[in-house]
C-alpha cells in the first residue's frame, strides 16, 4: 500500500512539474491561452506505469530481484496464471479449441475496435483521443489475459526462448537476415519518397562518423570532443577546391580524407602525453579553433556567409535523354547520393572490422586497457596514437565531402560542438568498440527525433527521456563490445596401459 501511494504521489508531482509546459499554451501574438488537459492525463498515466517499471529495473540492476524472464517462466507463476485466468480465457471465442486462436482473438478484438473507433470519429476532435486511450487500455488488458498462453507457447516444452544474439549467431538465421537487410536497403529509395531517402542519407552519414570516432574512442580509448573539426575539414576541402579551382566531387573525395588525416596527425602530436579529461579539453579546444578560423577568415573561407553552389557527385542536365531515362526508373539526385553513401557505409564497416582484428587494432585495444603495460610490451605508443587519430579523422573527412555535395552549401554553423557531442552519443549509446552497436546507435539517435515529429513540440522531450532510460539501464551500450578471450587447455596425458 505504501508503494502504491508513493507511485500516485510521484505521478501527481510530475503533473505539477510539467503543468506549465504540457498543459498551458500561450500565444502572445493573439492573446490566447489554450488549456490542454489531455496532456496532464498523459503525463500522470505515463508516470503511473513507468515508475513501478523503473523501480523494478533498478532493483534488477542491483541484483535485489531475479530477472523478469526467470519469474515469468517459472512453474509456479505459470500454474498460478493458468489457474487464475483460465476461466476468463475459456470464455473467449475458440479459446478452448486452439491455443493460437486464444492468443490471436484478444489482439484481433483490440485491433478491430481501435480501427472502428478511428474510422467513425473526427480526428480534429478529442473524441478519437478518448477512444484511443480506452481501447489501448482494453487491448493491454486482453494481452495480459492471454499472457499465460503466450508464455506457454514461447516456452515450447519448458525451454526458455533463445536470445537474439544466440538466434542470429547461427548461419541459417544470420544469412537470411543479412539478405533481407541488403534487399531492403537497396530498394529503400524506390519504395519511399526523396525526403525519406534524404533522412536515411543523413543517418548513414552519422553511421560513418560514428564508426570513425569509434576507432579513436571505442578502440584506442582516446576521448575526442572535437571530432566535428575533421568533418568540417572534409566539407571545406571540397567547397574551397571547387570555389577556387573548379575541382569536382570525385577528385575532392580522396583529398578530403587526406586533408582530415593530416589535421588528425596535427592534433595528435601535441596531445601524446595527455589522457582522460585533459585530452578531452584539448580536443574540444581544437574543434572550436577550427570553427572560429572558418568563421573569421572571411577572405578565404567566405566566413559566416559560407560556400554555396557546391555541385553534387553527378550532375544530370535537365531535359537531356539521360535525365528522362533516369526519371523513368524513379532515379534522381538524392537516389544517386543514397547509393554512394550506402557504398561508403559498406566500405567503412569492412575496413573498421578488419582494423579491429588486425595487429594495429589489438595495439589500440591494449592502449585503451593500460597505456603503461602497452608500452612495456614494446608497442610504439606515439605511432599507435597518431594512427588512431589519422584513421579516425579520415572517415570524418569522407563524410564531410559527401555532406557538402548533398547540401550544396556549407558554413561554420553546421560544425558546432553539438555535432561532436551527438557523434560521441552515438558511440556511447550504441556501445564503445562495437561496430553493430554504433550502427544501431546512429540509426536510433538520428531517426528517432525525425519519426517523433507526430508529438510536435514534445518530440525532443521524449527523445531525451529515451536517452536517459537507455543510459541508466544499458550503460555499456545497446550492443556492448565483447572482448576477445583465449582459453588454453592443457593436453591430456595418455593413460598408462
Amino acid at each position: 500500500m505504501k508503494f502504491i501511494s508513493k507511485t500516485f504521489f510521484i505521478a501527481l508531482w510530475f503533473v505539477f512539474l510539467t503543468f506549465p509546459i504540457m498543459v498551458l499554451k500561450v500565444d502572445p501574438g493573439r492573446g490566447l491561452v489554450t488549456w490542454r488537459w489531455w496532456n496532464m492525463v498523459y503525463v500522470g498515466g505515463s508516470a503511473l506505469v513507468l515508475y513501478p517499471l523503473w523501480r523494478y529495473m533498478l532493483a534488477r540492476k542491483s541484483g535485489q530481484m531475479p530477472p523478469l524472464r526467470q519469474v515469468l517462466f517459472s512453474k509456479g507463476f505459470m500454474a498460478k496464471s493458468n489457474a487464475k485466468f483460465g476461466n476468463a480465457l475459456s470464455k473467449l471465442p475458440f479459446a478452448g479449441k486452439s491455443k493460437i486462436a486464444a492468443i490471436a482473438v484478444p489482439f484481433a478484438i483490440a485491433g478491430a475496435a481501435l480501427a472502428i473507433s478511428l474510422l467513425y470519429s473526427d480526428l480534429n476532435d478529442n473524441t478519437w483521443k478518448t477512444n484511443f486511450v480506452l481501447l489501448t487500455c482494453l487491448g493491454l488488458l486482453l494481452v495480459y489475459l492471454a499472457l499465460p498462453f503466450i508464455l506457454n507457447s514461447l516456452r515450447g516444452g519448458g525451454e526458455s526462448p533463445q536470445t537474439a544474439t544466440s538466434v542470429f549467431s547461427e548461419p541459417r538465421n544470420a544469412i537470411p537476415a543479412v539478405i533481407a537487410i541488403v534487399l531492403f536497403t537497396m530498394a529503400f529509395p524506390f519504395l519511399f519518397s526523396s525526403y525519406q531517402s534524404k533522412i536515411m542519407v543523413m543517418a548513414m552519414t552519422y553511421v560513418v562518423l560514428g564508426l570513425g570516432l569509434n576507432i579513436v574512442v571505442g578502440l584506442a580509448g582516446l576521448l575526442d570532443l572535437g571530432y566535428v573539426a575533421f568533418y568540417a575539414v572534409g566539407a571545406y576541402t571540397y567547397g574551397l577546391l571547387h570555389l577556387y579551382f573548379g575541382v569536382g566531387f570525385w577528385v575532392a573525395f580522396p583529398l578530403g580524407g587526406v586533408a582530415a588525416a593530416i589535421f588528425g596527425i596535427l592534433l595528435g602530436y601535441p596531445v601524446l602525453r595527455l589522457r582522460g579529461d585533459y585530452l578531452a579539453i584539448v580536443t574540444l579546444g581544437f574543434g572550436e579553433i577550427i570553427r572560429l578560423v572558418l568563421e573569421n577568415w572571411g577572405s578565404f573561407t567566405q566566413g559566416p556567409s559560407g560556400i554555396k553552389n557546391i555541385p553534387p557527385p553527378v550532375e544530370i542536365p535537365r531535359g537531356s535523354e539521360l535525365a528522362e531515362t533516369l526519371s523513368a526508373f524513379n532515379i534522381n539526385k538524392m537516389t544517386i547520393i543514397y547509393f554512394i553513401m550506402l557504398a561508403l557505409v559498406v566500405v567503412t564497416i569492412f575496413f573498421v572490422n578488419r582494423l579491429k582484428v588486425s595487429r594495429l587494432g589489438r595495439a589500440w585495444q591494449a592502449l585503451r586497457e593500460d597505456e603503461i603495460a602497452c608500452q612495456a610490451m614494446g608497442i610504439d605508443k606515439t605511432k599507435t596514437k597518431l594512427t588512431a587519430f589519422a584513421l579516425g579523422a579520415t572517415w570524418a573527412g569522407f563524410a564531410g565531402v559527401l555532406f557538402a555535395s548533398r547540401e550544396t552549401f556549407i558554413n561554420p554553423k553546421s560544425f558546432e560542438f553539438i555535432e561532436s557531442a551527438l557523434i560521441l552519443s552515438i558511440v556511447v549509446v550504441g556501445g564503445m568498440g562495437s561496430i553493430v552497436g554504433v550502427i544501431l546507435g546512429a540509426i536510433i539517435i538520428m531517426l528517432m527525433p525525425e519519426y517523433l515529429r507526430a508529438f510536435s513540440e514534445y518530440r525532443m522531450l521524449l527523445f531525451g527521456a529515451i536517452m536517459v532510460i537507455i543510459m541508466v539501464f544499458r550503460p555499456q551500450g545497446i550492443i556492448s563490445h565483447i572482448r576477445s578471450s583465449y582459453i588454453y587447455k592443457a593436453k591430456e596425458e595418455p593413460k598408462d596401459a
